[in-house]
Formats: structure tokens, sequence, C-alpha cells
């Protein structure tokens, strides 16, 4: 459930019509349920009560600060893929020791800063990184925890784009080669093997490969048990999907009592990497309509936010649910909805039947808290755009919007073109 309703003809925000919001921060922008955003962190991690588990929400799906705060003090912690994810994550006063950095990129730089933060665990992708990590953590004087995220070659059913845990995928080590490679770690001075890691891909909807890839799992840490190596920490990754049309996704509650069933009594430490099925349906994008135009072809609707705004539809091909802001029970049809950005691709539907929108009203992109504005970019020099939170009848701007300073902020001109 989510707090985006319509109470007559106008929609709402728990209990602040968007067209007040609007008015007084601008278009575009994103608006996040304070009440959602609470509703679904504790729907799922409420599911796995009583399994020893740590909720640690994947925040590449959304980094703001304010919605990472209140994760952290709902008892969360984070998933991170960069140095960048962990300043933030640390500045929203998330605690380091709920934080797993995973990502195939590792720099040295951010292996010594995630050490020095005394992170929980690292999610190793490469030998060479394995490597590394041991060589930073030994210049600091210290043991950093480690595993090591295995692809098990499950097909997650899913948009290519966002499938991981396939051979072919650039993500993790190949589940037949983990043992050698945990052997490896085990005898590093400086590293502390911890735990073993697997992410198959995201917007799933069925729970069969999540099954699939604990079965697989489950017989690796048996295997290196018996060779001695204890694992502690079993991090599952994220990839519960949600409804963005028709898709029906299992609920939190099947997805926990799949891994529950699949797990048997032991005395692993759960990692659950939600970001989508927490997000997604909490926020929406808020554009206006600047002008409409019909060619012999087909009708187009052209809003004043753009693909640098929302790249979903135009990456992944994604449905986004539009809404009218005020609905008046007008006749619909179809159309385009685009962007100002001169790219064919600047779209955030295609072929939609839509209700008749005229210049200078309002328009909802539902499902667009996940993956909206942490996808974003300032390309066209646009800047990006405002972020706003709601908890009841008030609303809080938790980012500002960008400037036109803000875009040439740090660029200089060399002396030699003056």
């Amino acid at each position: 459930m989510h707090h985006f309703q319509y109470r007559g003809n106008t929609l709402f925000c728990e209990d602040i019509p968007i067209g007040t919001i609007a008015e007084a921060v601008g278009t575009p922008f994103y608006l996040y349920s304070h009440a959602t955003l609470t509703q679904h962190f504790r729907a799922f991690d409420g599911a796995f009560e009583g399994m020893n588990h740590v909720t640690c929400f994947s925040m590449k799906s959304n980094s703001n600060q304010a919605i990472l705060n209140l994760f952290a003090r709902e008892g969360g912690g984070v998933d991170i893929v960069s140095g960048g994810e962990l300043y933030r994550a640390l500045k929203a006063g998330v605690d380091p020791g709920k934080i797993v950095y995973s990502g195939v990129g590792k720099r040295a730089e951010d292996l010594e800063y995630a050490v020095k933060s005394d992170i929980l665990m690292f999610n190793t992708e490469s030998s060479q990184e394995i490597l590394r990590l041991n060589e930073v953590a030994g210049k600091l004087g210290k043991k950093a925890r480690v595993g090591i995220r295995v692809n098990p070659d499950v097909d997650p059913q899913t948009h290519p784009y966002i499938s991981t845990g396939l051979k072919e995928n650039k993500f993790g080590i190949d589940i037949r080669k983990a043992p050698e490679e945990y052997t490896r770690a085990a005898g590093m001075e400086n590293l502390l093997v911890s735990g073993i890691s697997c992410h198959i891909g995201s917007q799933l909807t069925l729970l069969s490969p999540f099954v699939d890839t604990l079965s697989r799992l489950k017989d690796l840490i048996q295997e290196l048990d018996r060779a001695g190596i204890h694992i502690e920490y079993l991090d599952l990754g994220g990839g519960l999907g949600i409804t963005y049309d028709q898709e029906e996704p299992p609920h939190p509650k099947e997805y926990a009592g799949a891994i529950r069933e699949g797990l048997g009594k032991n005395d692993l430490v759960l990692i659950l990497e939600p970001g989508r099925v927490i997000m997604g349906n909490a926020g929406i994008l808020v554009t206006k309509v600047l002008y409409t135009k019909a060619t012999d072809e087909k009708r187009f609707i052209i809003v004043d936010a753009a693909m640098n705004d929302l790249i979903r539809p135009t990456l992944y091909g994604s449905f986004h649910g539009i809404q009218p802001v005020d609905d008046s029970g007008r006749d619909k049809f179809k159309a385009d909805i685009v962007g100002p950005i001169c790219e064919t691709g600047d779209y955030l539907a295609r072929d939609r039947e839509v209700e008749a929108f005229e210049p200078g009203e309002l328009m909802a992109v539902m499902s667009a808290g996940a993956y909206g504005f942490s996808m974003s970019s300032t390309y066209n020099s646009r800047p990006r755009v405002a972020e706003v939170m709601v908890k009841g009848d008030q609303y809080y701007i938790i980012r500002a919007r960008e400037t036109y300073e803000d875009l040439v902020r740090g660029e200089m001109i060399p002396d030699f073109l003056r």
C-alpha cells in the first residue's frame, strides 16, 4: 500500500494536495511519503522477525540522507557500492557496523575509507580485489571482515540489464571457483573471512530463483565448513520486485517464509539488501505539461520532466503509471509523454492511453521512488530537481533544486583560453 490517493478529484500525498506542494516548490520534483517508507521498511524487516538478520537498505536505489536517516532510526543498515555512498551513509547517521560494501570496482582509497570506518563486511568480487583489500588493511594495521560474492548462475527471469547472477554477468566469482578463493582469503593475515554474498538481479517477481540460489549457497557453506572455514554472515542481496503495472511479486512475508524454510535451523546471520521493494512505490515524480501537439502519426504531451530526471523508461523500457494530479474524468487518448531533451529516446511513456492533459496541468509519474533521482543527471545542462518528503499534513524539502550556478561549480577556464 502507498499513500498517494485521490480525495474527490485531487491526488494527495498523505494529507496534502500534491498541487499545493507543486505551487510552493515548482516542477518537476520527486515526492516521497514518510508513512509509506516507514510502512514498507517495517513490513520487510518484520517479515524476518525471529531470524537473526540485518536489513541493509540498498542505497543505490535512493541515497538521499533524509531517507537513509529514517531507515537507520528504524534499526536498518545500508548496502553501499562506492566511497561516496559510504560518506552519505555515515553523514546520515547509519551505524558503520551495519554497512556492507559491494561492487566490482572498489578503488584502493575507497577500500581504505571503509576499513577505517570499520564497516560490517566487504563483499569482494574478484581475486585481485581480495588481494588489494588485504594490502590496504595491512597498511592500516587492521583486519577487514570479508565475504565473497559468488555467482550461482541462476536465471532471475528479469530484464537483462538488471540480471546479475548469470555466469556471463560481470558480478561475483563463479560458485565453482569460490572454495579456492575462500582458501586464499583465509590464508591472508589482514582478512577475517566472515561471510558469503549473492545478488542475482533486480525486480524479481518469482520466488523460485531465490530458493534455487539459497540451495546452492547452503551447499557451498557446508563445503567451506568441512574445510575449516566458518561462515557467520549470509548476505542474500535484494531484488524483490514491486508492482509497476500488472506484476504480481511475492509479499515480503512470502519471501521470508521461503528463506526460512530453505535455511532450516542454523546459526547464520542473514543480511538482506532491499531497495526497490521499499522505495519504489513510496515516491513519485511530479511534472507539469508544457505543450501538446499532434502529427499525422501520433499525439505528444510535452512535460517539463525528462530522461535526465527519470531514465528508467529510456534505459529499460520500464513502465511507470501516469496519473493526473487533478482528475476531472475527462476523455482519454493515446499519446507519447515526452520531455524537453534533444533525444528521440527522451520519453516517460509511449503510446499510452492517458487523460487529455492540457498545458499547465500537473502529472504524477508513479512508482518512481527507486532509481529515479539516484540515476538522474544534468544532461542538456538541466539542473537536478528538488526532492520533497511529506509527513502527515506537512512537507519538507529534503534536497533543494539545483541552480544554474550549481551546474558550473568546479569548472574553470584555463588562463591560456582567456
